[in-house]
């Protein structure tokens, strides 16, 4: 349920693992207008999705003199292919990377609605939104997938509320939907009600599609 292009590139590696899947993205990612801020004030940039550098225009271009900190490597790719280098890679989300940062302010790329982070003493960020992500209904596929018992594989926790919103606007039962979830703050906010609600071991597609997996085999 991931956007585009995302979510293709799950569809593939899923269907490589013999996953019968199908792709319902609930958002679509637009650019915003954005004000560049003066790459001198800070001491590199803190990117937690490669849509930063997909969506951010020509005000990145600036900024390419700045390291990035990225949560992840499909992140970093995004990086690099923008003009940036890479000074770090995280793999347990973007709290985790900004707790190794050295001392100094550091710029935040992201969306619209972008997850609160624990900062350790002498680490400054100003946040910068490039994007928002649009809303979308649940496809007629869709619908028919979640009115039987399935696996959803879900990377965000604004996706899974979404998802909840629409279950219930369309009277679709959660006890049949099977979630499978990148990160323990996504089943947090999924909340009571589904059939089951399970935790890939680490960050990334290839652990969560082998979760979807075995939750596939094991109703």
């Amino acid at each position: 349920m991931r956007p585009e292009p995302g979510n293709g590139q799950t569809l593939a590696a899923a269907r490589a693992l013999g996953i019968a899947a199908i792709g319902a993205p609930l958002f679509a990612v637009e650019p915003t207008d954005w004000t560049v801020p003066d790459p001198a004030r800070f001491a590199g940039i803190l990117a937690g999705s490669a849509n930063l550098f997909r969506h951010g225009g020509p005000g990145l271009a600036p900024l390419q003199t700045l390291p990035v900190h990225a949560v992840g490597e499909q992140t970093a790719q995004a990086a690099r292919a923008a003009g940036f280098a890479v000074a770090s890679v995280g793999e347990g989300g973007l709290q985790s990377v900004a707790s190794t940062l050295a001392p100094g302010r550091y710029l935040r790329l992201s969306g619209a609605d972008p997850v609160a982070l624990t900062l350790p003493e002498g680490i400054h960020v100003e946040t910068v939104r490039l994007y928002a992500a649009k809303a979308l209904p649940l496809s007629p596929a869709a619908q028919d997938v979640l009115r039987a018992p399935c696996v959803v594989a879900l990377h965000s926790g604004e996706a899974v509320r979404h998802l909840a919103a629409e279950c219930a606007r369309l009277n679709l039962p959660r006890g049949a939907i099977r979630l499978a979830c990148l990160a323990p703050r996504i089943a947090e906010i999924a909340g009571p009600g589904w059939e089951t609600v399970e935790i890939s071991a680490m960050r990334n597609d290839q652990p969560l599609l082998a979760l979807a997996r075995q939750m596939c085999k094991n109703p």
